[in-house]
Parts: C-alpha cells; structure tokens; sequence
C-alpha cells in the first residue's frame, strides 16, 4: 500500500510541474528589429504578462526573415511591416488574420554637407533621384526587410536598377539598421530609416534629417496569426490573448503613450 502511494505522489508531482511549464511557456513573437531596438517590447510585455498571464520571448530580424520564421512554424505571433508579404503570406496558408496595429514613417537621413544638392522642399522622389545622378553614396539595409522593401519600392518608381549598382554609389549591408545607419555615417551616405529607430540611434554625428513626411513613407506595422493547419504545435490560445489585448483600448493607448527622448515613437491604429 505504501508502494502505491508513493507512486501515485510521484505521478502528481510529474503531472503538476508537467502543468505548471505548460502554464509558464512563453509564446514566440516573430518581430522586426525596428520594434525591438525601439524599447517598445521592454515596455509593452511586462504589461502584458501582467493582465494576461502570458509571457512573450521575441525573435527580432527584418521582416523578410520574421516572415519565413513564421512559414517554418518557429513563432506563434507575427508582428511585421510590409503589407503585401503579410497578405501573401496568409494566402499561402500561413497565416489566418492580419490586423492594423500601428504606424510610423520612414526618414531620409543623410550628412548636412547634402553632396546631393537636396532641397528642404523636394520630396522623396526627387531627392532620390539626385542622390541617383550625382552618384552620392547610398547605403541600404538589402536585408528583405520592412525598410529595404519600402526603399527599393520607390527606386522602382523611378525606375532606377539600383541593385545592378550595388558596390557603386550604392551599396547593401545586408544588417539591420542600426548597423546600417552606423556604416552610413561612417561613409557620409544616405539612407532610408524609420522614424523609431532614428529618434533611439544615438551615433548621428553631423547627420540630419533630409525628407520626411510625405504619405509615400507611410509605414504600416501588422499583426499576423499563424494557421495552426500548417504549424500544429503553436499556441494560438495564448497568441490570441496577445492579439486581444494589443488591440484592446488599453493596448492602443499603451502602444501610443510610448515615448524615447519625448517623442512618440508608435501611433496605435487598428480598427473593427
């Protein structure tokens, strides 16, 4: 008798410290380095490990490589920024839902020397175009990031092969940004950045904004479940508590209340 019970006290400890790793596994977020490097996740996961219980390891690299993460079932939340490979990937079967969650813009910095010649009022197309025809140095992530796909976007609006120039005036780091704005500075080039990152990066030196706020350089963060038909061992129950309270009022406006060095880094916008 006393066999049994010890053996059947055993199997209760097994089955509550089974439980109990279960209860505590944290979800994996697939992210960017943009969102991590800005201090929003060691902002915003504290308070969401307090109101849901769940806690959350992030994984952060550009947003090509977050999505083909997610694709191989190595996350249970993708939270990226480019909208087309977020719709293609749940048309693929990847993915079930995405939502809007916040937005920023996109900067482009550059030396205040300005070897392009760019005026205060010319817009981002323009001022490519003279970064393009006087061959000032340009350095880009060439990373499949959210930021590399915005920037070869509006090179493909004017029609100019950058990436048949590469190792000329313009050249690819392949790194995130802050490696890229840091080899940018370095060469006196400009660059293509999002607003988070800059306002955090404190290796400026001489460099300044040159373009900004143009509609163009929208920059839209989505928030993608993953289809458990095609990754079976997510934990979609705790992702949607994620999901939950990320768009809840108390997510958008914790999302929007955050700041660096006064500024607000975020602007929470989802919608019903």
């Amino acid at each position: 008798m006393r066999i049994i019970k010890k053996t059947l006290l055993i199997i209760f400890v097994l089955f509550f410290q089974a439980t109990q790793v279960i209860a505590s596994e944290a979800i994996i977020l697939q992210s960017t380095t943009s969102t991590k490097n800005s201090g929003l996740y060691d902002y915003l996961i504290p308070l969401i490990k307090e109101d849901t219980g769940v806690s959350i390891n992030v994984v952060a690299v550009g947003t090509g490589a977050a999505i083909k993460n997610a694709e191989n079932c190595d996350g249970d939340l993708l939270l990226v920024h480019d909208t087309p490979k977020e719709m293609r990937f749940i048309d693929n079967g990847f993915g079930l839902q995405r939502y809007n969650l916040m937005y920023n813009d996109f900067v482009l910095v550059g030396p205040k020397s300005n070897p392009a010649n760019i005026e205060i009022t010319d817009k981002i197309l323009k001022a490519l175009k003279n970064i393009a025809e006087t061959k000032s140095l340009f350095v880009s992530r060439g990373d499949e990031s959210g930021t590399d796909a915005k920037e070869k976007s509006l090179w493909n609006l004017l029609n100019i092969k950058v990436r048949s120039m590469s190792g000329t005036w313009y050249r690819e780091t392949g790194s995130g940004m802050g490696t890229t704005l840091n080899i940018a500075i370095g060469m006196g080039a400009y660059a293509l950045v999002d607003r988070a990152t800059w306002i955090t990066f404190n290796n400026r030196a001489d460099f300044e904004i040159i373009v900004e706020s143009e509609r163009i350089l929208f920059n839209q963060y989505g928030l993608v479940t993953i289809n458990p038909d095609n990754c079976p061992n997510i934990n979609l129950e705790k992702a949607n508590l994620v999901i939950k309270w990320l768009l809840s009022e108390e997510g958008q406006a914790r999302i929007s209340s955050y700041e660096v060095k006064g500024e607000t880094l975020f602007f929470s916008n989802f919608s019903e």
